[in-house]
């Protein structure tokens, strides 16, 4: 005796591979967070007090430094960065904070500054190209401007009659 199975109708089958393809499709353009450098406690942050503090107890409270400053070691700071990123595109800073302890020769506190993403710049280079001040010259005048002017009188190591 055959076995028969049943058939499912088209209608409910083409709808279940629809809603697989955009489940994939979407699943595409989730958005992406990242988190670099110093990770934040706002009550370890707030605790650094000026002239209570010194460098060893910085270092025991918040760790050692992202980076120390570049002049002298009298500065400590500490970088956070949040970023989001969609599907390819690039990823776009949303929260940032930098966290500068200033310390005096003795290596006490003076100061504690906090900044965030208003001091974030960007940079929006144009193209394939760096705009340069001078001249601007076709492919071709680059190639064949300099025809005739090797040696012509009055150039350096030119031909003319130069000091007679």
């Amino acid at each position: 005796m055959p076995i028969q199975t049943p058939m499912l109708p088209a209608r409910p089958v083409r709808l279940i591979v629809a809603g697989l393809a955009l489940a994939l499709t979407a699943s595409g353009c989730a958005q992406l967070k990242g988190r670099q450098g110093y990770v934040v406690d706002p009550v370890l942050t707030t605790a650094i007090t000026p002239g209570v503090d010194n460098r060893e107890s910085v270092e025991k409270t918040l760790g050692r430094p992202t980076f120390v400053g570049q002049f002298s070691d009298n500065e400590y700071y500490y970088v956070s960065r949040e970023t989001r990123q969609l599907a390819f595109a690039r990823p776009r800073p949303v929260a940032q904070q930098v966290l500068r302890v200033r310390f005096d020769p003795a290596g006490n506190v003076v100061g504690v500054d906090k900044t965030g993403l208003e001091l974030v710049s960007k940079i929006s280079p144009e193209g394939d190209k760096t705009p340069t001040l001078g001249r601007h010259r076709s492919f071709f005048e680059d190639i064949f401007g300099n025809i005739g002017a090797v040696g012509a009188p009055g150039m350096a190591g030119g031909g003319g009659s130069q000091g007679q």
